[in-house]
């Protein structure tokens, strides 16, 4: 049996992936590998074709964006109501190392270290990135559960709340 993380998208298509949250309209939301930060969740597309947001079809970018947003304000409703400390949500859709669309959604905290707080969260070492005692695990399991049920109340409050153009309806102007 090959590692689920070979293949992260496919796995979780075949419903093998622990780290699942979530099945969204346009992939899956994962709980991260490293919980050094706690809360941090990345957004899988469900097509290991699609490679960057841009190739998308106005639509699907829309739509990949909106389970984002779903995704980051699930985050913050946890992390806000499990640490005082908590201070915002960071968005990042990098893949330089993943060559599959995915987003990385962060939750920055009051206590992190000075030479940190500020910059992005790629700046911590990886020693710290990795730090075995941060690593999801057991001791997850609360922020795991805390994150579905914040994930499915507000799937269910936005089914049926189509994405809208912002440009499309006069909100923006084009350029």
């Amino acid at each position: 049996m090959t590692d689920w993380r070979a293949d992260r998208i496919g796995a979780a298509l075949r419903g093998e992936n622990p780290t699942v949250l979530a099945r969204l309209a346009t992939g899956f939301a994962v709980i991260g590998d490293s919980q050094h930060l706690p809360g941090y969740c990345v957004f899988l597309s469900d097509n290991p074709a699609e490679d960057r947001l841009a190739d998308l079809p106005r639509s699907r970018r829309l739509a990949f964006l909106a389970d984002v947003d779903l995704v980051g304000e699930a985050v913050q409703r946890v992390c806000q109501r499990r640490d005082p400390q908590f201070r915002r949500v960071n968005y990042a859709v990098l893949g330089n190392l993943d060559t599959y669309l995915h987003a990385h959604i962060h939750a920055r905290y009051d206590w992190e270290p000075a030479e940190y707080v500020n910059g992005p969260e790629t700046s911590y070492p990886r020693s710290s990135r990795n730090n075995p005692t941060t690593l999801l695990g057991p001791q997850h399991d609360d922020l795991r559960r805390q994150l579905i049920t914040e994930l499915t109340d507000l799937r269910g409050h936005y089914s049926g709340h189509p994405v809208e153009d912002p440009i499309r309806n006069g909100d923006v102007e084009a350029e």
